[in-house]
């Protein structure tokens, strides 16, 4: 091979290399931006458990004191 014809193979192997480079950045960028999405609906998600479950924990509460009171009740008739 001439000099001209191995700079020329070198040149398209760098371009390509560097386009794959590109490519790669932006596959790494769409994911950190998907990660990011996922860990605040993952955030949102967690407290709205915790909301959930100190509300089941408020309904059981007032049930457990109206059975108590009904057993009063009944137990004063």
């Amino acid at each position: 091979m001439t000099s001209k014809r191995i700079n020329a193979v070198e040149k398209l192997d760098l371009e390509l290399l560097t386009s794959q480079l590109e490519e790669l950045i932006a596959l790494c960028e769409r994911l950190q931006d998907e990660n990011d999405r996922l860990r605040a609906r993952q955030s949102q998600m967690e407290a709205q458990q915790a909301r959930l479950l100190e509300s089941n924990e408020f309904s059981r509460n007032k049930i457990e004191t109206m059975i108590s009171r009904l057993k009063v009740m009944e137990a004063e008739l």
